[in-house]
């Protein structure tokens, strides 16, 4: 099991009483670190240091992944991001914190644009690290360039077929993209890129499940949303590549649409930066908790 150094280890339950795998370490205001696909909590390794000087640092495994439980699925909810989100709340609560910093990378910002409209009293400042919107992902995607998000596609398929298809060739399925939006090849050493690997294709089923929900109820809520004119009230934080002069989309925009509160702020690194640029990552964290009085 791949661990943060200087970090103690706990299992707090979450929504539903499923286990929820989290490190903790650090002193100060609490920061919840949550990972994206196809990694684990340990993607925030060096940026959950550099914080841990000034802040109580919070790093799960979302359900479903790493050391988490991975409840079969059952009905749309089990892995909705509301659920996720429901069981980051209860784990910071469970660590003392009732109101907390909020940074996700990928799947984990997804988590976090839902905990944070759902429990606006308890996210002090959201961190939204290479992602779009679920309702403005499918938005975006168009024709032939919506092949860099082929998987979204497969794993929004119905139970049985997908997680068979990916478990026949699970090890190079993840490996696709590790490797593919590693822009320089070299962001993972060996034993890190064995790590993901592992840890997913221990775990096919809960995540594509994870995904599932992404084209179904976690989609119906961003439209909710959408339509009842609900935003995020808290400061906003948005770090990511320019995939918008690609895709033809405008990512400020997109973000501004949800948010009053927003700074976006591009990067010249990968989709993996937490780990290819821990120190201008960091830096983007403590800049929005300045801003939000942290």
């Amino acid at each position: 099991m791949a661990t943060i150094d200087g970090f103690r280890y706990d299992t707090i339950p979450g929504s539903g009483g499923v286990p929820i795998h989290v490190a903790v370490g650090g002193s100060g205001p609490a920061v919840v670190l949550l990972h994206g696909f196809p990694q684990t909590h340990y993607m925030w390794r060096e940026v959950a240091g550099r914080l841990s000087g000034d802040h109580t640092v919070i790093v799960p495994d979302l359900r479903g992944y790493g050391e988490s439980g991975k409840p079969a699925e059952a009905g749309d909810d089990t892995y909705s991001k509301r659920t996720m989100g429901d069981d980051v709340v209860a784990v910071a609560a469970a660590l003392g914190h009732e109101r907390f910093g909020l940074i996700g990378h990928d799947r984990g910002a997804l988590v976090g644009v839902r905990a944070a409209l759902d429990h606006p009293d308890r996210v002090r400042y959201l961190g939204i690290l290479d992602v779009l919107p679920t309702l403005d992902t499918w938005d975006v995607l168009h024709g032939v360039d919506a092949k860099i998000a082929w998987h979204l596609y497969l794993m929004a398929q119905p139970v049985g077929l997908p997680e068979r298809m990916i478990a026949a060739v699970a090890d190079d399925f993840f490996a696709s993209f590790l490797d593919a939006w590693d822009t320089d090849g070299s962001t993972f050493p060996a034993e890190v890129r064995r790590h993901y690997i592992d840890s997913s294709v221990a775990a096919v089923p809960s995540i594509v499940a994870d995904y599932r929900a992404s084209a179904g109820i976690d989609l119906e809520m961003d439209r909710a949303d959408r339509a009842a004119g609900s935003r995020l009230a808290m400061p906003v934080g948005v770090l990511s590549q320019d995939w918008g002069s690609q895709l033809g989309f405008d990512p400020r925009a997109i973000w501004g649409a949800w948010s009053d509160d927003l700074t976006y702020e591009p990067i010249g690194a990968g989709h993996f930066m937490a780990e290819e640029k821990p120190d201008d990552v960091a830096r983007f964290i403590r800049s929005l908790a300045a801003r939000a009085g942290s």
